[in-house]
């Protein structure tokens, strides 16, 4: 089957094999600090499947199918996560035929020029998705999702690529938005001890 005959399922299953065998880590102790300043025995680096050729275009599919009947203009979040994956998704609109724009939340305010927090071909009372990479504890993505509503961007969906399952979907939910992971730490860590225990 060629890249561009996958089916969904396909497609999620390739995403795991990528992201277990490139950005997954796993240590016996809790060594990798995390961005939430907690430390853990998991590390996932998804810059490695999110600037990867291939991962683009898997991430960019997946996503898209997921959120082209909920009538967005545009879709973003907080740099640099969500930047790759925006972009991805954006790309694959085009060739769907339902182009979306994207947005980029700086975590600062531009120091010169219109000094903007939210960059991009978007307007006040757009419809868009917001994405990250990874959520563990919700906070950076929560940070975007209220920069986007303080801008006047009307929020439809947040799609996250890895859910750490460490609270971060619960408190996106009690923030009242649709929330959706491509995938979970669980399914990443099942794939990644089934390709080991094969070695």
């Amino acid at each position: 089957m060629t890249i561009l005959k996958m089916n969904i399922n396909d497609i999620k299953k390739e995403i795991i094999d990528i992201i277990a065998s490139k950005s997954l880590q796993v240590a016996d102790e809790a060594i990798f600090k995390l961005a939430s300043h907690r430390k853990s025995n998991i590390y996932i680096d998804c810059k490695k499947i999110t600037c990867n050729a291939k991962g683009k275009f898997l991430i960019g599919n997946i996503i898209f199918d997921k959120i082209s009947d909920l009538n967005v203009n545009a879709i973003g979040g907080l740099t640099l996560g969500a930047d790759p994956i925006a972009n991805a998704v954006s790309y694959a609109s085009v060739i769907k035929k339902q182009p979306l724009n994207t947005f980029i939340v700086r975590k600062t305010p531009k120091g010169h020029g219109l000094k903007k927090i939210i960059e991009g071909d978007i307007t006040k009372n757009d419809r868009v998705i917001v994405v990250d990479d990874v959520v563990t504890t919700g906070a950076s993505t929560v940070e975007a999702i209220r920069k986007a509503k303080d801008f006047g961007l009307k929020i439809i969906k947040v799609i996250v690529l890895v859910d750490r399952q460490e609270g971060g979907k619960e408190k996106i939910l009690t923030e009242g938005y649709d929330f959706e992971a491509i995938i979970t730490k669980q399914e990443l860590l099942d794939a990644y001890y089934k390709k080991n225990k094969r070695k």
